[in-house]
């Protein structure tokens, strides 16, 4: 293939790449360096209260915002290094939580909370994810060929619903008057409340995920054991080896890149988790990374936004999501190597 073709069909992918991803992350990456303030001066103001013969007058010295000619408050950005990085990690807590024995502490803090969720959301789902797709995958072939499709068709369902749309209807089901709840309140006659229990509330988060996902990898795993060899297949079963041992011993080494292929999307999308978070209104007892930026980022009482902090912790996010794809891409890159 010429250069000139072989630009003409890469260029367009490799600008909107660069436009849309690499720009915007120089920036946040620059951003979680610098601080933006509002440029504030000190100034009397008087302040006088009627009175029957004389005014009362008292002059106080505050500080107010500086503004411009169009009105508009004048800021000004400075380099501070790590100071943001510092703020969201707050190493020195974590420090004194240890030296004083209190390790339960660090859970207070927003990151380390956000990241000891975030981690057990990400790896625990993973294998119930891969599990669960493969065996609707092995289900759906062996079916017999009148009802593949309409079996096909349920299984994508809740792949195709929203995402948010998805985490609210599991939520309606056990939050509050939920249906689930309700049976469950005449059931074991008790008053059960799904929201005030942290580890429920996690446990319905990491359902709602499995839920979600896993037809993504039904498609894959189905689409992958078409292509598995029939012959060594029959083989197999004239040696007289079971069910099992076809799976192990045929089967998954042969879906084994595609094993690798779902574990790299889902680790990449469950670490950024962030409709969980949304549609389960889990703020008060777990948050995500994603949240957690996203919290920064929104405006206090005077309408400031922590802006610095908010690209500190997307960085953080960026950097822990390489660490914990880095197995698989090594070993993806040493079977490639390994295949030539």
């Amino acid at each position: 293939m010429k250069f000139r073709t072989f630009a003409a069909f890469v260029g367009p992918s490799v600008f909107m790449m660069i436009v849309f991803i690499a720009l915007p992350l120089i920036f946040v990456f620059l951003q979680s360096f610098q601080v933006t303030q509002p440029i504030r001066e000190m100034v009397e103001v008087e302040t006088c209260t009627p009175g029957f013969l004389t005014q009362t007058c008292t002059v106080e010295v505050k500080s107010q915002p500086v503004l411009d000619e169009n009105g508009n408050v004048q800021t000004e950005t400075r380099w501070v290094g790590f100071e943001s990085y510092a703020n969201v990690l707050q190493m020195g807590r974590v420090w004194d939580a240890i030296s004083s024995g209190a390790i339960a502490q660090i859970g207070n803090i927003d990151f380390w909370k956000a990241l000891r969720f975030t981690l057990t959301f990400t790896l625990l789902t993973l294998p119930l994810v891969i599990g669960l797709g493969l065996a609707i995958a092995l289900a759906v072939n062996n079916a017999a060929r009148s009802i593949r499709g309409q079996v096909i068709f349920i299984s994508l369902l809740p792949f195709i619903i929203t995402p948010v749309i998805g985490a609210l209807s599991i939520r309606w089901l056990f939050y509050g008057d939920g249906i689930v709840t309700a049976w469950l309140e005449m059931l074991f006659n008790t008053d059960i409340s799904v929201a005030a229990n942290g580890w429920a509330v996690e446990f319905l988060m990491m359902f709602y995920r499995v839920w979600h996902v896993a037809p993504f990898a039904f498609v894959i795993f189905y689409a992958g054991l078409q292509t598995v060899n029939q012959d060594t297949l029959e083989s197999a079963i004239i040696d007289g080896a079971s069910r099992w041992e076809r799976l192990r011993y045929v089967i998954i080494p042969h879906l084994m890149p595609l094993i690798v292929f779902i574990a790299l999307i889902h680790l990449m999308d469950a670490y950024r988790a962030f409709e969980e978070v949304v549609g389960f209104s889990s703020q008060a007892q777990r948050i995500t990374l994603q949240w957690l930026t996203y919290d920064f980022l929104q405006p206090d009482d005077a309408g400031n936004r922590s802006i610095s902090r908010a690209s500190a912790s997307a960085m953080l996010t960026m950097i822990g999501i390489v660490v914990i794809l880095m197995p698989l891409l090594r070993k993806t890159w040493r079977d490639h190597r390994g295949g030539h």
